[in-house]
Parts: structure tokens; sequence; C-alpha cells
């Protein structure tokens, strides 16, 4: 399996000519820590570690191979999408 991600590099108005392309193999997302971290599939995906960590961006990648998202929706290697499960705040009455 690989993965293609398109990176946006900036938010400027010629972003089209700014993308840069990261590929990342199977292998890549084979956890190596030990104990080792949870699988993609496991409820508990979110505990494994990052391995690359873009918070201008909004996201981050874990070893697990999970795509999260900084308003907690989450895209799983196989293509699966998680969506958002922030927990909000109680809302104040007026």
């Amino acid at each position: 399996m690989t993965i293609v991600l398109a990176l946006a590099c900036c938010s400027c108005p010629h972003y089209r000519d700014h993308f840069r392309f990261t590929v990342f193999s199977k292998d890549f997302f084979m956890c190596k820590h030990r104990p080792t971290c949870p699988s993609a599939v496991s409820p508990d995906r979110e505990a494994a570690r990052l391995t690359v960590h873009h918070p201008e961006q909004g996201w981050s990648l874990l070893c697990n191979g999970v795509l999260l998202f900084e308003d907690t929706g989450e895209l799983l290697p196989d293509g699966k999408i998680v969506a958002p499960h922030r927990v909000l705040p109680p809302a104040v009455a007026a």
C-alpha cells in the first residue's frame, strides 16, 4: 500500500503551484515503538505517537497511519473518514 498526500505549503493566491507531494509506503506506518502503538482500527488509535506534525496546517500523522486533524476529524489509512468528535463546552445561558 502506498499513500500519497498533496500538502499545501502556503495559503497564497498561487496555492496550486505550491503543493508538495509526500509519498508514504506501508512500511512507514509499521510501529516500531515498544510497547507498540494502537492500530488504526482500535478505539484508542489517537494514542499513537506523532510521526509528522504540521499545526500550522491543522493536521498530524500518527505512526499507525491515521491523519488526525485539529478539529478532531480523522482520515484512516483505508480511506475511511471519522467525523470530528470534539466535546463542545456547555452553552452559556444568556
